[in-house]
């Protein structure tokens, strides 16, 4: 059985402001493109909506009804990165 690589994300609604942080792990083998993405525990008040083994496809819905990807550009004002 392959090695998966592991990592923490934030999510965080652009609409209420909730955020968590989700465990997420991927195929250390990458053949195909295929990258066997799969989110291990998702924080509470977030939602698989759309569930993906590629992050850039997987969607999330938070607790207010908003929903996004996985893995989204976010734009932050100067100064109000996250910390």
């Amino acid at each position: 059985m392959a090695a998966r690589d592991r990592y923490s994300r934030k999510l965080e609604c652009s609409q209420c402001g909730h955020s968590g942080f989700a465990e997420v792990s991927e195929s250390e083998e990458r053949r195909g493109g295929n990258r066997d993405f799969r989110i291990d525990e998702m924080p509470a008040g977030f939602l698989a909506e759309f569930p993906s083994q590629d992050p850039r496809k997987y969607m999330v819905r938070c607790q207010c009804g908003h929903k996004f990807r996985f893995e989204q550009k976010t734009a932050y004002p100067p100064g109000g990165e996250p910390r």
